[in-house]
């Protein structure tokens, strides 16, 4: 089986929470990104939407597209206006190889407002997961047919953050809207990182490798903390630095056959965590649950 590995520039800068940015130019971060051995990058705000412009910055330091966040509007919205908002990054997503784009639905989440504590995310009724779930699959399905297919992402702090909520939106749409699996989301979120992939494991597409401090976690007051705080606070880290078993979690993905990519996604300080030190714990962690899983990693 082959994988291969990524990392996100949220690790540098945060597009939610610009204080918690590295001041580093998009090349010093390829450039440590490729130092610690990894070949993809996902997009992030740094990087300008032209693959004629970024191509031959990545070529310059072994580094492709991977991935990239898209801030969907669906839930309240119209698919005729989230084909035309997504329009231009799946051009350039298309032009530059990359496998898919990063689906996720800002519409009433509040993981971007510091001032909205957890207990606040929005919440659906089944009939409204169903009538989401059902727009969903037919925007996915036009994508795809685009030649980009979306990979969903569930998220702390909007409309399908916990397990039932992923189970429903799962239930009522369909194979054309893929999923990405975040281990360090769920596991926020209270849900059982390897049960999801049992029940999802067919529609996975991407891969988060998050990881989690738990005693940050189960120490946040929900009812003040917002996402953002938890963020500050260091929920987030990279595989090897936290709490999660992600040989058995790659292990498990393994036994259903996922290959594709494995993307290193850890929001921290980067004051707190630097960059450069924590790509190299995740690249490395994630080389030995590789090796241990049975995956070839590729160049």
């Amino acid at each position: 089986m082959k994988a291969r590995l990524g990392i996100a520039p949220i690790a540098w800068w945060n597009d939610d929470l610009a204080e918690l940015s590295d001041d580093v130019s998009l090349e010093e971060c390829l450039r440590q990104a490729s130092v610690a051995g990894f070949t993809g990058m996902e997009t992030g705000r740094r990087f300008p939407m032209d693959a004629a412009l970024l191509s031959p910055i990545l070529a310059s330091y072994g580094v492709s597209v991977c991935g990239g966040w898209f801030s969907g509007l669906l839930l309240d919205g119209e698919i005729a206006v989230e084909k035309d908002r997504v329009a231009a990054q799946m051009a350039f997503f298309k032009a530059a190889g990359a496998p898919c784009i990063v689906y996720g639905e800002t519409a009433r989440s509040i993981q971007g407002d510091r001032s909205r504590p957890l207990s606040q995310k929005p919440k659906l009724s089944e009939d409204e997961i169903a009538a989401y779930g059902r727009k969903m699959t037919a925007f996915g399905e036009w994508c795809a047919e685009q030649g980009m297919p979306l990979a969903y992402h569930h998220h702390m702090a909007a409309a399908i953050e916990t397990e039932p909520e992923l189970d429903l939106f799962m239930k009522h749409s369909g194979e054309g809207i893929p999923l990405l699996y975040d281990a360090g989301h769920m596991a926020f979120a209270g849900g059982d990182v390897l049960r999801v992939i049992d029940k999802h494991h067919a529609r996975i597409s991407h891969v988060h490798t998050k990881d989690v401090r738990r005693r940050v976690i189960d120490g946040l007051d929900r009812t003040r903390e917002s996402f953002l705080d938890a963020v500050v606070k260091g929920a987030f880290t990279v595989p090897g630095d936290g709490d999660l078993d992600f040989e058995a979690i790659v292990k498990r993905l393994a036994g259903y056959g996922y290959e594709g990519w494995f993307v290193v996604e850890a929001e921290q300080d980067p004051k707190v965590s630097p960059p450069l030190d924590m790509a190299r714990i995740g690249h490395k962690e994630l080389l030995r649950v590789m090796d241990a899983a049975g995956y070839e990693v590729e160049a």
